[in-house]
């Protein structure tokens, strides 16, 4: 039996990301790759200053630690988004609350950073403040994940 439900589709705002990825390939195509890291600090840098007061502060200090804990990771927008990069892939990210309209931003992690944990792992976490003991397990994340 067919379902009644109705399939809208993309939001507004993951079509929104999406036409941003692509401005993101089409940048990140026309730089050259001794430039990238500067470029896209520059990128990141800038898209934190957009973004409302609460989102900005965690994404400027998480900026500040990824650099710090893991200054290896390039910085690159992913989808209009404060990302990092290991080797091209994007290792994390920071998802600001007023991306997808949600009460908390994220700190996401792809699988490229390797965080397995038996059978069933976390790769995502809500952030609505960084405190000391948010900032350690951020830390010991980053430590792990680009080890």
């Amino acid at each position: 039996m067919p379902s009644t439900e109705k399939f809208d589709g993309f939001t507004q705002e993951e079509r929104d990301a999406m036409k941003e990825h692509a401005k993101e390939l089409k940048a990140a195509a026309r730089r050259s790759p001794r430039s990238a890291k500067a470029d896209g600090e520059a990128d990141v840098r800038a898209k934190i200053a957009e973004m409302p007061d609460e989102d900005r502060v965690l994404a400027e200090r998480l900026h500040e630690l990824v650099k710090a804990v893991a200054p290896s990771l390039t910085p690159k927008l992913w989808y209009g988004m404060p990302a990092y990069a290991k080797d091209g892939k994007v290792l994390c990210f920071f998802q600001s609350a007023q991306k997808f309209k949600s009460r908390y931003a994220t700190l996401g992690f792809n699988d490229v950073a390797t965080l397995d944990d038996g059978v069933m792992w976390p790769t995502a976490f809500a952030l609505v403040a960084l405190t000391p003991e948010v900032e350690a397990t951020i830390t010991a994340l980053l430590t792990r994940a680009t080890a």
